[in-house]
């Protein structure tokens, strides 16, 4: 098998409307090798990210008691803060392990509509939906992450068109299925590892992600992420400081009738134990959560037909989420 490559596109001649089957080719070897691949000429600001960086790494820098104030209320609300010891993620490919050896934030759509209770607030949205809660220190907390998530609503609709032109639709195919997203941003500190890790315990656990596609932000650090490609090797994924590495989710890889591949993935501990401490910014894109995720007309035919029933996007996500909550911890 030849060398694992990791390819990284270049998003600017789509932007500026040029080359633009050749970005969707490219995009799509990509999605139907290895489901990951790096992005270039984003349009992100450099500033949006680094206010992101440094107002997360200030708040994990808290005592863990003012980081609890704003702890995750319950194990199915992808929200506040994850302590340490809290979440599996292996669970997410129906594995155990020990806890992963990692923190988060996280947070779903900032500014839900008041105007649409029945969708916002109905018996379906829930936890999609469910309120965010902001702490109150580092001041500038709230404002960089929702900088940041207005940022990656702009990246997440440019890369959906890309990927409909890849699979021969109309760009705006999946438009109508984001209107109402329920995606969610997490920031993920790993903490040097002052202990020991247990056995089989990693910095995050091997999984596929649930959602459509994510959009990483990660930085160099011993002990970073890990693709596993399909005879079973696993590679270190590249650091592209001027990009964000993206991955293919479960969702996308049903929708498409599994042409799109959603790779198993992981965080390894840093080789030589310890390490320093790494913080990496991934945005999950979910659909509207009452989308219907069905084999595209493009990805069927007289002899391959569809593998998966219909299932709506809240069905298949949120049972699969809840897997991951640490068995025996506080429900944080």
């Amino acid at each position: 098998m030849p060398d694992f490559v990791f390819p990284v596109v270049d998003l600017e001649p789509w932007y500026a409307g040029r080359d633009r089957r050749a970005v969707a080719l490219r995009v799509r070897q990509a999605c139907e090798t290895i489901g990951f691949f790096a992005v270039r000429g984003h349009r992100v600001p450099r500033a949006t990210i680094e206010d992101m960086r440094s107002t997360s790494r200030a708040f994990f820098d808290l005592p863990l008691a003012r980081k609890m104030e704003v702890a995750r209320p319950r194990p199915e609300q992808n929200r506040a803060y994850h302590c340490q010891g809290t979440e599996t993620l292996a669970r997410l490919a129906g594995n155990d392990s020990p806890p992963d050896y990692k923190e988060v934030f996280a947070i779903g759509p900032p500014d839900v509509p008041a105007d649409d209770p029945w969708y916002h607030q109905g018996p379906g949205a829930y936890p999609n939906y469910a309120p965010n809660l902001w702490p109150a220190e580092p001041a500038a907390f709230e404002a960089s992450w929702r900088a940041y998530w207005g940022a990656m609503e702009d990246l997440q609709d440019t890369i959906c068109r890309v990927f409909a032109s890849a699979l021969d639709l109309p760009d705006d195919w999946f438009a109508r299925h984001l209107d109402r997203h329920c995606s969610m941003l997490r920031a993920l500190h790993y903490p040097e590892q002052t202990e020991r890790p247990r056995p089989g315990q990693l910095r995050a656990g091997a999984h596929t992600d649930l959602g459509m596609l994510t959009i990483l932000k990660n930085e160099a650090a011993d002990g970073g992420l890990e693709v596993r490609d399909l005879d079973g090797r696993w590679h270190e994924a590249p650091v592209v400081e001027d990009g964000f590495i993206v991955n293919i989710g479960d969702l996308l890889m049903r929708w498409t009738n599994d042409r799109f591949v959603s790779t198993l993935h992981r965080v390894a501990n840093p080789v030589n134990g310890g390490g320093r401490r790494r913080l990496s910014i991934a945005y999950f894109v979910a659909p509207n959560y009452d989308s219907v995720v069905e084999c595209l007309p493009t990805c069927r035919a007289p002899g391959s037909p569809a593998r998966y029933p219909p299932i709506t996007v809240a069905g298949y996500r949120n049972e699969r989420f809840a897997r991951t909550a640490a068995r025996g911890q506080p429900a944080t």
